[in-house]
């Protein structure tokens, strides 16, 4: 993933070559404009599922914004060389979600394979994309909220869902859980 600065320089970029104001990509992204104007001055690295929403409304796959350089195929991850790159502020509040990208700098991708570490959070406000999830929890529990559904998964189990449906994931029971996550979303 790109730092905040570069996130931000790069959201402002695409959104100009489409003569948008900061309100017409917040109002077509549906999200708040001061997110949209925190994360173009890099104050703020916006949750995958925003920023799923602002790519979208940006014509954009979503890699466009997470990647800094481009390698030639096959993409390999070594597991020693996971890096997290956690969506979080500027000031180093860290957010519920510790992102590891599986597929950085492959350029020409529709879906984003991550591993992710989700720390207990009291908030379960759910948000929803165009595209698909699928998940596979590697360790502790984790609680789907899915519409008005809940579903509570333990490791080994894995999900895939509609994103358009509002959905949540978070860890169960006040404990640190650890997923693979492929999220696909189309141009």
């Amino acid at each position: 993933m790109t730092t905040p600065d570069k996130l931000g320089t790069r959201i402002r970029t695409y959104r100009e070559r489409l003569n948008m104001s900061v309100e017409d990509l917040a109002m077509n992204a549906g999200v708040d404009a001061s997110l949209v104007r925190n994360a173009e001055e890099g104050e703020v690295y916006p949750p995958l599922g925003v920023l799923v929403k602002i790519s979208r409304a940006l014509g954009q796959r979503l890699g466009t914004f997470m990647d800094d350089q481009f390698r030639p195929d096959p993409v390999i991850t070594r597991f020693k060389d996971r890096a997290e790159e956690t969506a979080a502020h500027k000031e180093g509040a860290v957010g519920k979600y510790h992102y590891y990208p599986l597929a950085k700098g492959k350029t020409d991708r529709h879906m984003e394979p991550l591993y992710i570490i989700v720390q207990p959070c009291e908030d379960c406000s759910t948000s929803s994309h165009e595209g698909e999830e699928f998940v596979i929890v590697v360790k502790g529990q984790v609680e789907l909220v899915y519409g008005k559904e809940r579903h509570l998964l333990q490791e080994g189990d894995s999900m895939h869902y509609n994103s358009v449906v509002p959905h949540h994931l978070g860890a169960a029971n006040g404990e640190a859980a650890e997923i693979f996550a492929v999220i696909y979303t189309p141009i």
